[in-house]
């Protein structure tokens, strides 16, 4: 999924937040792309980093101890060529030193082989053989004075290419020996073979001055892969070599990786050498070259793991910090957009409630001062049959205009928003006077009035008749409610340094999530027939208009909870 996508699905989730009701599930889906988003955007290039990292480091510390290697077995090998071209230089330099008659005196040569045995060392014998390949002369500890080597393949090469460094062989002594030979052409040209054989220790001094670790392995072999020195792991000398080393001939020493016999992985490091048929072979495990990279990538390996799970944890915590914020940043954008609506909704209601109130007003007044009239007109009449009764209508009708005079009076005053009259009250006693007002009903519902009112309570700064009207309105509705036998409990403290709070929690019938979002909208009842809808709206608007607030909790079928937060002094008193 591309990037463009991850933030066109962000965005569509932050726009679910937009409607009015934010779903869980939708709030679980926004977070979960966040988190999938800044994962992709976080750890996927820190992932693709270390991986290049990782691939560039491990071919450069590879080739950084493969190197070492490679010098050595250069170096090694040099050795064995300088070892060899020295003993076939100085057989060279004996037969060209000595003639023919000389060597073939068995005293002359035997003078020889003592003076390279103190000066060389590892000189086993010499032998002078002629051109038929008869040896004819020989010094040594074996009898091998007119041996035929006509038929053999060394005479043949001696022969032809004037010098012979053989591959290491047993023999007649039983131990490994190479034998180097040169021919020389007499002054009558006739050709003769200078012979000499030499032990190979001095090629395990060579391999051990290498000084490879126990786990690793170096030997020489032939061009047939025989092996021409004992191998630590993979055979003795004269045994077939068990690896495949190319046979093309070239300079340096070439590495490959390859698996051993026993099926551990191995760098193995080959050289040929340009003059002689043999083959310098090293082998080190992986596990010796790149001891250092494995603790190393361990270790980088480690603090990677750790550092994902440190952004995954910082990521997790981040998105939901930021959801929570995306909520409550909608639900005050939602709250503040009710409460615009709302004030709309009151003001449109507050100017058509001023003219219901004045085309009330005036026929009231009217019918007020008729009935006023009456009962004067049937006060001072004598004698009249049905006075009692007369006089008992007209004080009914004149009650009834002093009630719609009190109603016409909170329509204005919610219109007009009266004045607020302050002074310093007693809400306990406040909040008790209202209870008595509703104390026959809830005598007669058998409701239980739970009183929790804090002996404590500062006095407050406030309106005492809205505030009387403010609980009645949500007392009234708490009696609503709550079926008979129900309870209502009404509790006040002192919430902190500015302000004091009532609830008032019934264990009614309670409200759902969409009735609450509009039960401060004017004429918007749940009580079917018998509401106005305006007891809450004009109870909101005291509230607020004292410079409280209001909060609602509710829940269908296990009762609902107002509480009010009323300042103690005014605002323009705070802080003075």
């Amino acid at each position: 999924m591309g990037i463009n996508k991850w933030i066109s699905t962000l965005t569509r989730g932050l726009l679910y937040y937009n409607d009015e009701n934010i779903s869980p599930i939708r709030r679980h889906k926004l977070r979960r792309n966040m988190i999938v988003l800044m994962i992709v955007v976080t750890i996927v290039p820190i992932t693709v980093m270390a991986a290049i990292n990782y691939h560039q480091y491990q071919t450069e510390l590879k080739n950084e101890t493969i190197n070492p290697l490679r010098i050595m077995s250069d170096k090694t090998r040099h050795s064995f060529e300088l070892l060899l071209e020295e003993r076939l230089s100085t057989v060279k330099f004996i037969a060209s030193a000595y003639r023919f008659e000389e060597l073939s005196n068995t005293k002359t040569l035997s003078h020889i082989l003592l003076v390279l045995k103190k000066e060389f060392g590892g000189f086993v014998d010499l032998g002078v053989i002629d051109d038929h390949g008869i040896q004819v002369s020989y010094c040594g500890p074996y009898e091998l004075l007119g041996k035929n080597y006509s038929e053999q393949s060394w005479f043949q090469e001696a022969q032809l290419r004037g010098e012979y460094v053989s591959d290491v062989f047993m023999g007649y002594r039983k131990f490994p020996h190479i034998a180097v030979a040169a021919q020389h052409l007499s002054a009558r040209d006739k050709a003769w073979t200078l012979r000499a054989t030499i032990d190979t220790y001095r090629f395990d001094n060579l391999i051990s001055s290498m000084e490879l670790d126990p786990k690793s392995d170096a030997f020489l072999i032939n061009r047939e892969g025989i092996f021409q020195t004992n191998s630590k792991f993979y055979g003795k000398i004269l045994e077939h070599c068990p690896f495949l080393i190319p046979q093309t001939k070239h300079s340096g020493t070439s590495v490959i990786e390859t698996k051993d016999p026993r099926g551990v992985d191995v760098f193995l490091a080959y050289n040929h050498f340009m003059e002689y048929d043999y083959t310098l072979v090293a082998i080190k495990p992986h596990s010796v070259v790149l001891k250092s990279w494995y603790t190393l990538k361990n270790k980088m390996f480690f603090i990677f793991i750790v550092s994902i799970v440190v952004i995954i944890l910082v990521i997790i915590k981040l998105t939901g910090i930021l959801v929570r914020q995306i909520r409550e940043a909608v639900e005050k954008r939602e709250s503040a957009l009710r409460e615009l609506e709302h004030s709309h909704k009151l003001s449109s209601i507050g100017r058509l409630a001023a003219g219901v109130a004045h085309e009330i007003n005036n026929p009231m007044a009217i019918i007020n001062e008729k009935a006023g009239l009456m009962k004067d007109i049937v006060e001072f009449t004598p004698d009249f049959k049905k006075k009692a009764k007369l006089l008992e209508l007209t004080e009914s009708i004149i009650q009834s205009v002093e009630r719609c005079k009190t109603i016409t009076h909170r329509l204005l005053g919610f219109a007009r928003r009266l004045e607020v009259l302050f002074e310093v009250l007693d809400l306990n006693k406040i909040i008790k006077e209202v209870i008595g007002f509703l104390e026959r009903e809830a005598l007669y519902r058998k409701i239980n009035l739970n009183i929790n009112l804090a002996d404590d309570l500062p006095h407050i700064s406030s309106d005492r008749g809205q505030l009387q009207q403010v609980f009645l309105n949500i007392l009234t509705n708490a009696f609503a409610a709550v079926e008979d036998g129900g309870q209502i409990t009404i509790t006040t403290w002192d919430n902190d340094a500015d302000t004091v709070g009532v609830s008032i929690r019934d264990n009614g019938c309670g409200m759902s999530e969409d009735v609450l979002h509009h039960i401060f909208e004017p004429f918007f009842t749940t009580k079917k027939g018998t509401g106005t809808g305006l007891g809450l709206p004009i109870t909101y608007g005291i509230v607020k208009k004292l410079g409280g607030d209001f909060k609602v909790q509710s829940q269908e079928r296990e009762g609902t909870t107002f509480t009010v937060y009323l300042l103690k002094k005014p605002k323009n008193e705070q802080g003075g």
